[in-house]
């Protein structure tokens, strides 16, 4: 393999360590609590957390779980999706601890048939 891939998937991992992390520190979790509450070990967790791991999607989803934020977050910041449309209001949306992941989607999907509708409305710059 190039180095160059090699060096960009290290720089992904350590990216949604740091993530994790942050994500961590913010809710005022340990390293172990966190790795409890994902289901994995202690061990793993921190080597995810130092880059040093990727984690899979699976691994994410119930890392997402135990911090009670959106596997979707994760997933962007993993490099596994792309960043969706609508900026702040999607992304609090996503982080909102207190939705379910349906009652997320059904906002999001409202949210973006606004905004078609006023695009649609809008005239064309060469109008």
């Amino acid at each position: 393999m190039d180095k160059s891939i090699d060096q960009a998937v290290a720089d992904l991992g350590r990216g949604i360590g740091e993530y994790i992390r942050e994500q961590r520190n913010t809710a005022k979790i340990s390293l172990r609590q966190l790795a409890k509450l994902a289901g994995v070990s202690n061990p793993y967790l921190s080597q995810i957390e130092r880059g040093l791991r990727r984690p899979s999607a699976e691994i994410l989803q119930q890392i997402a779980k135990g911090l009670r934020i959106s596997a979707e977050a994760l997933y962007v910041e993993a490099g596994f999706l792309q960043q969706r449309e609508g900026g702040a209001l999607a992304d609090a949306i996503v982080a909102a601890p207190d939705l379910t992941e349906r009652q997320k989607q059904v906002l999001l999907d409202v949210y973006e048939s606004f905004r078609r509708e006023n695009a649609a409305g809008q005239p064309k710059p060469e109008e």
